[in-house]
């Protein structure tokens, strides 16, 4: 067992379909400086996909990939395999959520407890620093439970694909930094790229829950319950923008719907929502003593199916900070996303009028008056203008990350 500040990491990396990214993601893990690491590969596809012609290509890829694995040398790989014939996925247990679990599960009974699982995926470009930097964050923060690592999304050159990317960062950006301005619990991004935690912490909390979609979401939301994350690392990670039907929502399914000018999965939920979402938490050290009305009563009304959650709370948790607290983990991240789609069906601004409020209302300054914001528009404006609002929104969460670190 390794004592001390001694880390090393274990990238768990879920693949299906993905040689057009597996050999960069490869070399980019050959250039790292930091060399105490290990790969551990699962290459997946449902079994039953070898009998689909639609299929094939996708199987024969993973083939490609398995073989490809084997080739690396400089470096330790340990793969998976549950894409060929006869070891694929069988029934439900299936997809990228299934793949991560098997990974990690199989990490978390090789490595030393203070071990990093860090959490990758095939399209994703980093710098050579960047293991370095994961290490040196648990060595400087030895009680997080994980580190949400900053993201940014190249572009491409093509338009298509270049204006789908950036209508959802922008999307992503403007939903965090909302949480970031009412001081939310859970004012974190989860990217399954871009996630990293301590083995210890990862056996505490059970691992991660096998959804199809979405696990990155839930398994942050689960250590954010159990412990404190770390929200800023001076290395970013770079995802691609690619359209991508393999899981059934987040980025490439975002890029995909928005490519078809369906863009009602991510509205830009207008920023009176978030308020309302702040005075409700504001108000639960008032609820240890009584019920009162909220802002958000009748949306837990109906979400929860009765007319006093917060009676069982007071029974378990016994002091006013652990009551708080619970209150805390019952109105979790999801909760708050029900909400806010609940509740944005009475707005009936466009996006881009929710966003522009959300600008001038609280970032007014020179670079957001250059924009004109009666011009601006998702499907319309130039590729430079939408990269220029992403940047400023980047720019703007990067600072509260560095300035509060830990959450």
């Amino acid at each position: 067992m390794r004592s001390g500040k001694e880390r090393k990491i274990y990238i768990a990396l879920p693949v299906m379909d993905e040689m057009e990214y597996l050999p960069e993601l490869i070399n980019n893990i050959k250039k790292q400086k930091f060399k105490s690491f290990e790969l551990f590969v699962c290459v997946n596809q449902p079994d039953e996909w070898w009998s689909d012609p639609a299929k094939k290509n996708i199987c024969q890829n993973n083939i490609y990939a398995l073989e490809l694995l084997k080739k690396v040398k400089q470096f330790p790989v340990t793969v998976i395999d549950k894409s060929s014939k006869g070891m694929g996925w069988k029934g439900k247990r299936f997809g990228v959520g299934w793949a991560r679990k098997t990974i990690m599960d199989k990490i978390s009974i090789e490595a030393d407890k203070n071990d990093i699982i860090l959490s990758m995926d095939a399209d994703t470009s980093f710098s050579e620093n960047y293991f370095s930097s994961i290490t040196d964050s648990f060595i400087a923060n030895e009680k997080v439970v994980a580190l949400s690592v900053p993201y940014y999304h190249k572009l491409t050159g093509d338009e298509i694909a270049d204006r789908s990317i950036l209508h959802y960062e922008i999307y992503m950006r403007y939903f965090s930094l909302n949480l970031w301005r009412i001081k939310n619990p859970y004012r974190f991004t989860a990217l399954g790229s871009a996630i990293a935690v301590p083995v210890w912490a990862y056996k505490t909390i059970g691992g991660i829950t096998p959804h199809k979609s979405g696990e990155d979401f839930y398994f942050l939301q689960k250590l954010r319950k159990y412990g404190k994350l770390k929200i800023w690392n001076n290395e970013k990670v770079f995802p691609a923008a690619r359209f991508s039907d393999r899981v059934f929502f987040g980025t490439g399914p975002a890029m995909i719907k928005g490519k078809n000018g369906d863009w009602s999965s991510y509205p830009f939920y207008h920023f009176s929502l978030f308020d309302k979402i702040k005075k409700t938490f504001d108000l639960f050290s008032n609820l240890y003593e009584k019920d009162i009305e909220t802002p958000m009563t009748d949306f837990f009304n109906d979400q929860f199916n009765s007319e006093n959650i917060w009676h069982p709370l007071r029974k378990n948790f016994k002091t006013p900070g652990n009551f708080v607290k619970a209150c805390e983990d019952k109105v979790d991240g999801l909760r708050i996303l029900q909400y806010l789609k609940t509740s944005q069906k009475d707005n009936k601004n466009s996006d881009e009028e929710n966003l522009k409020e959300f600008l001038f209302e609280f970032y007014k300054n020179k670079e957001i008056e250059k924009l004109d914001s009666d011009e601006f528009s998702f499907t319309e404006s130039k590729i430079s203008h939408l990269n220029l609002i992403r940047d400023f929104l980047v720019m703007k969460e990067s600072e509260l990350q560095k300035e509060k670190l830990i959450i």
